[in-house]
């Protein structure tokens, strides 16, 4: 397992993902090549799975804290499934994009990032995409984005544990520090006439991916170099967004290997 060095500020959502839910929370625990941090069991949960969890838990020293039951709803951002458990996962390459820009000389040369998807499913699958083709990084904002959580993890097929997520507060922010940093910002639009597979993007290059239906958002839009197009045959306008995504992350893969 590869670590990547953060700052000592870094909050805690930069570092770890939250998991709600006995069955992911147990699925978690009984997986030693994730690090959980800490699980947190509602007061008055009970029952065998709650059971298995404290004893996986200690099985693993693996602290477990009782809150109330708001408190966890809270923690889990979503209380209409997190029966009671939450737990904190370390994502071992997650960190803020401000920490991945620090250093020139290794700061990420090919980026993917998300603006206004909100389909766990499509963010799930585009994590897995861009880790196989070994995209150095997925900008996942905190706002106006779909949290990594349980829905997304499963989408990703565990991969958004390991994958190489930077985290901004929005894509708006994140955009605006890339562009400040020299990154020129590409965006895929069926209408465009510039070819993906035949457009030169340098050594340095982020690729927005955006809202199927709200497109990108405004302060995205402003900032975009170029638009591109993946040509389309047989009377097909467009490609689902996880699907265009794994369509740009090889074609990146590609050029890499030439």
């Amino acid at each position: 397992m590869t670590l990547v060095v953060v700052s000592s500020d870094v909050s805690p959502r930069d570092r770890f993902v939250t998991i709600y839910g006995r069955k992911p929370v147990l699925e978690a625990l009984a997986d030693y090549d994730l690090r959980v941090d800490k699980v947190v069991i509602a007061e008055g949960s009970s029952g065998p799975a709650v059971n298995d969890i404290e004893e996986l838990a200690a099985d693993r020293a693996v602290r477990v804290q009782r809150a109330s039951a708001h408190r966890v709803k809270v923690l889990a951002g979503n209380g209409r499934h997190d029966q009671g458990v939450v737990a904190d996962v370390l994502a071992p390459r997650m960190r803020p994009l401000v920490d991945a820009l620090a250093d020139p000389a290794t700061a990420p040369r090919n980026l993917l990032l998300l603006d206004g998807l909100t389909t766990p499913a499509n963010v799930g699958m585009i994590l897995r995409t861009a880790t196989a083709a070994g995209i150095d990084g997925v900008v996942v904002p905190h706002r106006g984005v779909a949290g990594i959580d349980p829905l997304v993890v499963k989408a990703s097929a565990g991969i958004a544990f390991h994958a190489p997520v930077l985290r901004a507060g929005t894509a708006g922010e994140a955009a605006e520090r890339l562009t400040d940093a020299g990154y020129p910002l590409f965006a895929l639009d069926a209408s465009a006439t510039d070819n993906l597979f035949e457009s030169e993007f340098g050594t340095r290059a982020v690729f927005v991916l955006g809202s199927e239906t709200a497109g990108l958002s405004e302060e995205v839009r402003e900032r975009i170099a170029d638009r591109i197009k993946i040509p389309m045959h047989g009377g097909v306008e467009s490609l689902n967004v996880a699907s265009a995504a794994a369509v740009v992350c090889f074609e990146v893969a590609c050029r890499r290997g030439r």
